[in-house]
């Protein structure tokens, strides 16, 4: 039996224009939740270059990561089965491009949304996890570290994937 703590890594942007922030409305097995542009790094990418391609996949829109916001660790037990889930989350924030045509939102993204401080702070009860607010309060706060904090070897683009 393998007993090695394997926790899922997530990459989150945090996207805020004219004092609102982009958030997505998706299906998950609790029901509809609102969510950063949000998903798990995949094999072979940096955690800036996965935060790039989810917002790409999640809101049709080019993001260009430019600092982090900050590296968190949080824990899910999913009601319905039990199943208990570590996160550790890579936030960053950027710049927000157009729109890519003739992309679609992500399979389980409704839509999204440019809520205020105010509104994301009214809706936790809908958030995906309560990262959603931490990663804006801290973006609101100004915490922003020089995206080489986090180092990707060129070993992971090794990987075959």
């Amino acid at each position: 039996m393998d007993t090695r703590w394997k926790p899922s890594v997530t990459v989150a942007a945090v996207i805020e224009r004219g004092g609102r922030y982009l958030l997505v409305e998706e299906h998950t097995p609790e029901g509809l939740r609102l969510n950063n542009p949000a998903g798990h790094l995949d094999p072979g990418e940096s955690p800036a270059d996965g935060c790039a391609r989810e917002a790409l996949e999640e809101t049709t829109h080019r993001f260009v990561p430019t600092a982090l916001v900050g590296v968190y660790l949080s824990r899910f037990q999913r009601p319905a089965t039990g199943e208990d889930i570590t996160y550790l989350r890579f936030a960053f924030c950027g710049e927000l491009g157009d729109v890519v045509p003739g992309r679609t939102l992500d399979d389980g993204i409704v839509r999204t949304l440019w809520l205020t401080p105010d509104e994301v702070r009214a809706s936790v009860a809908r958030h995906r996890s309560p990262l959603v607010l931490r990663c804006m309060e801290d973006h609101q706060a100004g915490r922003r570290f020089p995206l080489d904090m986090v180092t990707t070897d060129a070993s992971v683009r090794a990987m075959p994937g």
